[in-house]
């Protein structure tokens, strides 16, 4: 029973990974079946949302087990889905036991991501100048809408470090990015002030979210598609009431 016991336990944990850092539905339930299925669980079937991850099935010796684990936090890191689901393969073709495999999500779970903050503020910055250009063809206002891009990324990164509320923490991110940008422009530094605020908002955008939301519902999962477009439609509508904020400090 107890080793029963340690490969759901393996299974939610390797779900629970997936579904945190920006998996779709289906290839989390998919992970987590083959897991249980090469561990020797038969009758297995998984239920996955954006807030809990289920898992019941029944062992060879009759033992039937259900368990679920709930999902508080969820971030964007495609690297540490890629490093699951390899995970899951090695399991499954029996080069890793139930000890060793739960060894190594522990370090995957606990890894940093991918890309060292100072890169990710950088990109963001140059994203946001790109895109602004992309669309004004204005390079004038690459630069204050280069900086608004990245004071919005540093912004968001450290509000959700301190106050651990991720929609209002991506309303104040957009609410200061929007300020640095509309104070360059006053400054002399664009003309463009929808060009600037545009490549400002740039590094916000819950692009993951809507594209999993979207393949959610092609795929039949309601609930996780309507959930994660849900979260996507607060996402924006934080980052549009932040931005208006801004924009009426500056108003005459």
């Amino acid at each position: 029973m107890a080793q029963n016991e340690r490969l759901i336990d393996l299974c939610l944990f390797a779900g629970k990974l997936m579904v945190t850092y920006g998996a779709e539905t289906y290839r989390a339930e998919e992970i987590m079946n083959r897991m249980a299925i090469a561990g020797g669980m038969r009758n297995v079937h998984s239920f996955v949302t954006t807030t809990g991850v289920f898992l019941t099935g029944a062992h060879e010796d009759g033992d039937n087990l259900m368990q679920m684990i709930r999902i508080v936090d969820r971030f964007q890191d495609l690297n540490k889905v890629t490093e699951v689901n390899q995970l899951s393969r090695d399991f499954a073709f029996g080069h890793l036991d139930v000890g060793e495999a739960h060894q190594e999500l522990l370090k995957i779970s606990a890894a940093r991501m991918n890309y060292p903050l100072w890169l990710i503020y950088i990109a963001s910055g140059v994203g946001g100048g790109t895109f602004s250009y992309l669309v004004g063809s204005s390079m004038f206002d690459m630069i204050p809408a280069a900086v608004g891009g990245l004071i919005s990324a540093l912004s968001l990164v450290l509000f959700q470090h301190y106050l651990h509320a991720k929609f209002f923490s991506e309303y104040l991110a957009a609410f200061f990015g929007g300020v640095t940008a509309l104070t360059l422009v006053h400054s002399g530094y664009g003309t463009n002030v929808d060009q600037v605020i545009i490549g400002t908002l740039i590094p916000l955008v819950p692009g993951i979210p809507l594209t999993n939301s979207a393949r959610d519902l092609m795929n039949g999962d309601l609930i996780s598609g309507l959930a994660r477009g849900a979260e996507a439609a607060l996402t924006s509508l934080s980052i549009a009431a932040g931005v208006a904020t801004a924009v009426s400090l500056f108003l005459p």
